[in-house]
C-alpha cells in the first residue's frame, strides 16, 4: 500500500512512517490481553499546528484519528466503515510495526483501536478481506519473536535504504488476531498485499526470483502469476476500482552505476527507494507504462473511484528530498494538482470504497514531534 508501502526517510530530515522501518525491539504487550486503545475526541492544535491547511480545497471535516507515535499505511474496509493499519510507538511498548483495527468514529467521537498482530516480530501492509471478518498483513514472526534489527546506514555512506526482511510473509487472522491461514511460503521478501475490488485476488510484492517484483495470486486456489518483469523495485501496488488496472511505484536504473548500486544492496536484502515513478498496467501486467516523470521520491498511488485518475505521494517539488505531498494527476500524465499544501509529510491517500472520504498518514498537528498519525476528510471535487 504503498511502502510497501514505508517507515521514516525523516531519519535525515523529520521522520516519516513506511512499510518496512521501525525500531529494533520486542513488544511488550500480548494479543489476547491488549485493551482497546482510545484516541481523544477533541483536537487542539498546538502553535503553528493545524489538521486542516486553507488551500486544501479537496478536504473537508479533516479528522484526527491517531494521537501520538508512527502510524501509518491506514486503508478502508469494504463497506468504508473501518479502518486498519500500522503503528510504532515504543512508550506504549509498541518498539516496532504492529496492525490496529478500529471503526471511524461520527465527527468529534473518539476513534477506538485494537491490535490484531501478536506483538511478535514486526507486522506490515494490513489490508482487509471482502467478508469484513478477515485481514492479511505481513509478518517477519517465524524468524524471530523480536523486532528485525535495521539496517546500519553509515556502513551505506548515511543513504536512506529500506530493508527487504526475508521472514516476512503474508498471513490471513480474524479480528482477535487469530491467524488463520499463510498465504505465502517462499524463502524471501514477501509483503505489500493488497485485494481486488471482488475480494478474489492479491497483488503484493516479492523478490523470490531474484529481483523485487509483482505477483497475482488467486487466493482459492493459491496459484499466481508474476505481472512485472524489468530491473528495479516494483511494489506498493493496487488495483483500479473495476478491478481492470494495477498501479504501483518502481524504480527503474538505467546506468552501469544504478544497476550495480541496485543490485549491490539487493544481495544485501536492502533497497534504496529515493528515486521512484509511478506505473500502470492492465490487470494480467500487459500495456506496462509510466505516469509520472518527476524525479525524486513518486509513490503511494492509488486509483480515484472512476479508475481513470490517480492520487499519489511526491516530494518533486523539493530538491532536499522533503517535504512529502499528496497529488493527483491523469493517467496520462497530465492535469497535475497539489491537495495537500503543508510543509512536512502527507503520504498513504486511500479513498474510501464508497468513494465520499480519503483517508492518509501526515506529521501535521503533532506539537512540533516526529509523529506521524492517521487522518480522515471527506473529498470534495
Amino acid at each position: 500500500m504503498q511502502t510497501n508501502e514505508y517507515k521514516s526517510m525523516m531519519k535525515k530530515s523529520l521522520l516519516f512512517a513506511i512499510p518496512f522501518a521501525g525500531i529494533a525491539a520486542l513488544l511488550s504487550f500480548k494479543k489476547n490481553d491488549a485493551a482497546p486503545m482510545i484516541a481523544p475526541a477533541v483536537i487542539e492544535a498546538g502553535p503553528g499546528d493545524t489538521i486542516h491547511y486553507p488551500e486544501e480545497k479537496h478536504l473537508r471535516n479533516v479528522q484526527q484519528l491517531t494521537f501520538g507515535g508512527d502510524n501509518a499505511e491506514a486503508y478502508w474496509s469494504y463497506d468504508s466503515k473501518y479502518i486498519v493499519f500500522q503503528r510504532t510507538s515504543p512508550k506504549d511498548g509498541i518498539p516496532c510495526d504492529q496492525i490496529f483495527y478500529g471503526k471511524v468514529p461520527a465527527p468529534g467521537k473518539p476513534f477506538v483501536y485494537k491490535p490484531i498482530s501478536s506483538g511478535k516480530g514486526r507486522t506490515t501492509c494490513a489490508f482487509f478481506m471482502k467478508d469484513g471478518k478477515h485481514i492479511l498483513y505481513a509478518s517477519t514472526h517465524l524468524g524471530a519473536d523480536t523486532c528485525p534489527p535495521v539496517p546500519d546506514r553509515k556502513k551505506y555512506g548515511n543513504k536512506y535504504i529500506w530493508p527487504l526482511y526475508d521472514s516476512y510473509d503474508i498471513f490471513m487472522a480474524d479480528l482477535n488476531g487469530k491467524i488463520v491461514k499463510q498465504l505465502t511460503h517462499s524463502k524471501g521478501y514477501d509483503a505489500e498485499g493488497t485485494l481486488s475490488p471482488d475480494g478474489k485476488k492479491m497483488i503484493y510484492t516479492s523478490d523470490k526470483d531474484g529481483d523485487i517484483e509483482l505477483y497475482i495470486m488467486d487466493l482459492k486456489t493459491g496459484k499466481e502469476i508474476r505481472v512485472t518483469n524489468t530491473l528495479g523495485y516494483d511494489g506498493g501496488a493496487w488495483f483500479s476500482p473495476d478491478g481492470k488496472k494495477i498501479i504501483w511505484r518502481a524504480s527503474r536504473p538505467t546506468t552501469d552505476a544504478e544497476v550495480k548500486e541496485y543490485k549491490d544492496l539487493l544481495a544485501e536484502n536492502l533497497v534504496a527507494p529515493t528515486n521512484m515513478e509511478v506505473f500502470v498496467a492492465n490487470a494480467d501486467g500487459s500495456n506496462v507504462h509510466q505516469v509520472t516523470h518527476f524525479g525524486q521520491a513518486n509513490w503511494a498511488p492509488a486509483f480515484f473511484r472512476d479508475s481513470k485518475r490517480i492520487i499519489f505521494a511526491s516530494n518533486q517539488e523539493y530538491k532536499r528530498g522533503f517535504p512529502f505531498n499528496i497529488y493527483s494527476i491523469n493517467e496520462d500524465g497530465s492535469n497535475l494538482q497539489k491537495i495537500t499544501h503543508e510543509k512536512i509529510f502527507d503520504a498513504f491517500p486511500m479513498f474510501s470504497p464508497d468513494g465520499k472520504k480519503i483517508v492518509f498518514c501526515s506529521n501535521r498537528n503533532n506539537g512540533g514531534t516526529r509523529d506521524t498519525n492517521v487522518f480522515i476528510a471527506d473529498w470534495v471535487e
